[in-house]
């Protein structure tokens, strides 16, 4: 048994610099009906989070890369988180950024080959995550991944040749499934451990069965990222059910790590969260283990190395 101690690519991770006003979603409170927000309270993220705090979390952690995931940029509609990327330093962190475009837009397709020709595009992230709960919704209506429009969209996507960051609940599982079916061409990567949010026994039935017909799919793949966003008095016993179900089903060279920085910091710090993925696949053999801390995120995300 022993930690992995090689090069980290971290393939999920966030930037903003708050005083912009450019993530309204930030200063989301709850409605007085409702059951509150999924990821609790959002008050310590309302400060700016960039390159420099980005490394002040993971210093020490041989980091080599990272990949940017949109982070809920305001009526973005010509590339301007992209290009505000761009004036940071970007040779570690936000080595490679998956934009946002919204698939079902008129211009969807204008728009995803702009964003394509960035030398350091290398995805796009749609939320389709929706829930019955408005508190808990992250997308405006149900059955997106079902709408013709949208799908017009996915197929610029696929066109442009990037991969797309597929964000939703579990009980939308069966329909990410026959998505990924009708478009075997286009490479899906499933976020935050299919957000397994319902943690009853019957919850969390659902995500396993719905995460095991995903994994059928050759051309889904899987971030293993914030397993603590929806597990909020985690233990390392809980995680490792989680975490050991993605990597099981999807195998490492289908498995990347991903720290979904600054929102993890929400519930577990990014040393401590990282240390205990190393714990629960300290038993794996070392090739398994690069390959889910950093080959599988190069290959996907065009990181080379």
């Amino acid at each position: 048994m022993a930690l992995y101690r090689g090069p980290i690519i971290d393939a999920h991770h966030h930037l903003w610099a708050y005083g912009m006003g450019k993530h309204g979603w930030l200063d989301r409170q709850p409605a007085p009906d409702e059951a509150g927000l999924p990821m609790g309270d959002l008050g310590s993220l309302r400060r700016d989070f960039l390159v420099a705090d980005y490394l002040a979390q993971a210093e020490g952690e041989n980091i080599v890369a990272t990949v940017h995931v949109e982070a809920g940029w305001s009526n973005d509609t010509g590339g301007e988180e992209s290009a505000w990327l761009d004036t940071l330093d970007r040779h570690v962190v936000a080595a490679r950024h998956v934009f946002r475009v919204s698939l079902d837009a008129p211009d969807a397709a204008a728009r995803i080959g702009r964003e394509a020709r960035h030398p350091r595009a290398a995805g796009l992230r749609d939320i389709v995550a929706w829930h019955p709960d408005p508190a808990r919704s992250f997308a405006d209506r149900p059955n997106r991944m079902s709408d013709p429009p949208w799908r017009r969209g996915l197929a610029a996507l696929t066109e442009a040749g990037l991969p797309f960051d597929l964000m939703l609940y579990p009980h939308q599982m069966e329909e990410a499934a026959q998505l990924a079916r009708d478009f075997g061409t286009t490479t899906f990567i499933l976020n935050h451990c299919g957000s397994p949010a319902d943690r009853s026994a019957e919850g969390m039935l659902t995500w396993r069965t719905g995460l095991t017909r995903l994994a059928a799919c050759p051309n889904v793949l899987v971030k293993i990222s914030n397993p603590v966003a929806y597990d909020h008095d985690w233990t390392e016993e809980s995680l490792a059910a989680v975490i050991l179900h993605c990597l099981d089903s999807f195998g490492p060279e289908r498995s990347m790590f991903g720290s979904d920085a600054p929102v993890s910091g929400l519930q577990a710090p990014f040393a401590r969260l990282l240390d205990v993925y190393r714990k629960i696949l300290a038993d794996r053999p070392p090739a398994a283990q690069r390959a889910f801390f950093h080959d599988t995120s190069a290959r996907t995300y065009r990181l080379g190395g």
